[in-house]
Parts: C-alpha cells; sequence; structure tokens
C-alpha cells in the first residue's frame, strides 16, 4: 500500500470518528435540553398550581373583614325600659326591645306574624350590643323611636355580599322590600375577625382565642425544646464517647424525626394527661407536645451547625488552656449559633402548622374566652381552621379562607427569617 493510500485510509477514518462524535455530542445536547425543559415545566406547572391555591384562598377570603349593618327603627319604649341609671342599662335583655320594635315594624307594614319572625332572623346577637351602646351613650332618647344600625345575621351579610343562593326565597323578598335601600342596608369594615372568640354564629366568630393560644403554646415550646435540644446535640457532638451506645441514641434520634406527628399526640395523652395530669386543653400540654415531636429536628440542626465548625478553632482554644467546657461555650456554640437559630425557626414553622398531635390532646375544644395563662383552655390557628371548615355554614368560609391567609404569612415568615439568618450570619472557612 502506498503512502499517499494509507493516509487517504488514515483521514477518512479520522473522519467517521470526528463524525460519530459529533452524532452523539448533539445527542446528548438534545437529551441535556430535553432535561433542562422538564425541569423548566415542573417548576411552572409547581407555581402555577402554588398561585392558584393562594388566589383560590384570597377570592374565598374576601369579605372577611367586612360586615353588614341593617338601619331598623327601634322604638325605646318607656314601658320596657323602665330605669335610666347605667347598672341598670348594661345588664338590661335588648332582644326584648328588638322583638317589640320589630313587631311594630310589621304591624305598620300590614304583615303576618311569620314575615315577623323571619325579619328578626334578619339581625345578629350582636346586634343586641348596637342597642345596648346606643341607649347608654343616649339615655334620654328612652320613650322615642329612633333609628339605629344593627348587626346583621350572617345569611343577610351572604346577600349583600352576592351570594344570593345563601338566603330562602322569602329572607331575599323581605329583605329587599324592607331593607334594600341605599341608605337602610351597608356594608362596614370590622376587625372582630382578630378581636373575637370563636362562637356559633358566623358574624361573631374571630380567632383572638386560638391566635393567643398558638402563641402561648409557641412559648412553651421554645421553652422546653431550644435549651433541651442544644445541650443535647452538644453533648452528643463534643462529649459523648464515640460507642455503640452513642450510635444507638444518634440512630433514634434521626428515626423519631421520620415518625408521623399524630403518634407524639398520643405520647402527650399518655404521659402529660393522664399520667402528669397537667391541664387538658392547654397552652401547657399543647407546647410539651409539640416540643416532643419537633425536639430532633433541632437537635439534628444543632448537630450540623456544630460539625461544620472547623476543627482548628478548637484546637487553637486548647492550646490556649481553656478547658472543653470553655471551647463549648465560648466558642463551639457562639460560632454555630446561626444554623442552630435556622434550624428552630423552621421547626417553629412545622410546629405552627401542625393539627394532628394537638386534636388528640383535646386542644379541639370550643373554646370562646380568651385564655387567661398557660393553664387555661385554649386552641390554635391550624384546629380552628378545622373546626369551621367543618361548619355548614357558609359565613365560615370566608373566615377560614382568612385565617389559612394569615398562617400561610406567618409560615412565609417564618421562612423568610430563617433564609435571612443563614444568609446573614453563614461563615465561609
Amino acid at each position: 500500500m502506498t503512502k499517499a493510500k494509507q493516509y487517504k485510509q488514515k483521514n477518512f477514518s479520522d473522519f467517521s470518528e470526528t463524525a460519530q462524535y459529533k452524532k452523539l455530542l448533539a445527542k446528548r445536547h438534545k437529551n441535556e435540553k430535553l432535561f433542562k425543559n422538564i425541569g423548566l415545566f415542573s417548576i411552572i406547572l409547581s407555581i402555577s398550581f402554588l398561585m392558584l391555591l393562594i388566589t383560590n384562598i384570597i377570592i374565598r377570603s374576601d369579605g372577611a373583614l367586612t360586615e353588614t349593618y341593617v338601619k331598623m327603627p327601634i322604638y325605646l319604649d318607656d314601658t320596657v325600659i323602665t330605669q335610666t341609671d347605667r347598672e341598670y342599662l348594661e345588664n338590661f335583655s335588648y332582644r326584648k326591645l328588638l322583638i317589640k320594635s320589630v313587631s311594630l315594624y310589621i304591624e305598620e307594614s300590614n304583615q303576618n306574624r311569620r314575615a315577623k319572625l323571619k325579619i328578626l332572623h334578619f339581625f345578629s346577637k350582636g346586634s343586641y350590643d348596637n342597642m345596648k351602646e346606643y341607649v347608654l351613650d343616649n339615655p334620654e332618647k328612652i320613650g322615642e323611636k329612633v333609628e339605629i344600625w344593627l348587626k346583621a345575621s350572617s345569611k343577610v351579610d351572604q346577600y349583600n355580599k352576592g351570594h344570593t343562593k345563601t338566603i330562602q326565597p322569602l329572607y331575599s323578598n323581605l329583605l329587599d322590600k324592607y331593607f334594600n335601600g341605599s341608605d337602610s342596608i351597608k356594608k362596614k369594615l370590622s376587625f372582630t375577625l382578630f378581636t373575637n372568640g370563636d362562637s356559633t354564629e358566623p358574624e361573631l366568630a374571630g380567632i383572638a382565642t386560638s391566635l393567643l393560644g398558638s402563641f402561648l403554646t409557641m412559648i412553651i415550646f421554645l421553652l422546653a425544646s431550644f435549651p433541651l435540644a442544644i445541650f443535647l446535640a452538644l453533648y452528643l457532638e463534643e462529649f459523648a464517647a464515640k460507642n455503640k451506645f452513642a450510635d444507638f441514641i444518634e440512630i433514634n434520634i434521626n428515626n423519631l424525626a421520620a415518625i408521623p406527628s399524630i403518634i407524639f399526640g398520643l405520647l402527650g395523652l399518655s404521659v402529660f394527661i393522664n399520667f402528669l395530669h397537667v391541664p387538658r386543653s392547654s397552652a401547657f400540654v399543647g407546647g410539651f407536645t409539640l416540643s416532643l415531636m419537633v425536639l430532633p429536628t433541632i437537635v439534628i440542626a444543632t448537630r450540623n451547625s456544630i460539625k461544620a465548625i472547623p476543627s482548628s478553632i478548637k484546637q487553637a482554644a486548647l492550646g490556649m488552656g481553656a478547658s472543653p467546657i470553655q471551647v463549648a461555650l465560648h466558642h463551639t456554640l457562639p460560632l454555630a449559633m446561626p444554623g442552630i437559630l435556622t434550624g428552630t425557626i423552621l421547626a417553629v414553622a412545622r410546629a405552627l402548622g401542625e393539627t394532628a398531635p394537638l386534636i388528640m390532646i383535646g386542644m379541639i375544644a370550643f373554646i370562646v374566652d380568651l385564655p387567661q395563662g398557660f393553664s387555661d383552655p385554649t386552641t390554635v390557628l391550624p384546629v380552628q381552621i378545622y373546626l369551621w371548615s367543618n361548619n355548614p355554614e357558609i359565613g365560615f368560609v370566608e373566615k377560614t379562607a382568612a385565617t389559612i391567609l394569615l398562617l400561610l404569612i406567618f409560615l412565609v415568615l417564618f421562612n423568610a427569617i430563617a433564609i435571612y439568618l443563614r444568609n446573614k450570619f453563614s461563615r465561609k472557612w
């Protein structure tokens, strides 16, 4: 074979290999592009579903901060209100006054007794407070016929907000006939959602009890879990002997972090309520139960933060004469604190959204009054959402959605704080 022929054959072989490599490279680039597009599509789909969920919650919560008032002619009959001193007026039953005023209103309109009963259902129990407030401010009006803005019932409120299917035709006809004038019915901004406790009446229900209960429960949870988790992680990482017993404890801590939350509810029920007799439905038992649930999470986060500290810092401190405890308290913990705080805040966010363990320990009770201490019966926001979501009254829908939105804001806020702390105090060794 001549040299020219050998050279030609070699060039042809090199060309074939180059073409094959280009083909494989093009195929790999195509697969990478496909994988990237699939990932991008997944992200867009996830964000779309999240936005759809949040938009749906916002739409359903529309109206949670407004309530309907109806202008009603009230006859402050002095034969019914027989005294004018303040103590008597504060304890007077204003329901009798409303019944008599509606009776007169119906008689003047030539309506039957059935219409009277229906119109009485237009008004909330909160309307008694409206009459009480007016009479206390204007005692000289007793004996006269006045017009007072009274809080409407949930059915009228929802009808006035456009949910026309929530009220029977007879109710709607009477409402349109007597109270549908531009000056006789109105919507008013209200923050009773945040100031009232729970109630069977949707227009009176609020989250003040559950909001305060969540705050008290989180205080007990942090006091019970944060110091214990830090010192447990510090002991296991810095002082415990590396033997089978330490490995056994570490394995169990990792396993506890994966146990379903309802199991911790059963544990809290048997230990804190049945054995230690901690008050049921209180912030004490709720905080202790949640501390058991998230303690492994904080321990793991703390140990990882301690492991990230270079050993040279500890060795330098020991070389300067510091004891192991001084090294741990003066050097290891301060340097690991950003990671510890990040893990703790994420644990708080998880505990704030838990429902199952708190249901098991009785925090599902119907609580109206605000708790005055850690041992008083209370509930929390997730349980309040659960209770309202099972209520057939449509007036609870907007308040349930508003409470969900508030809880989501809290969770996003906690996660944002955790990210901020991680970025601000993280160090590169």
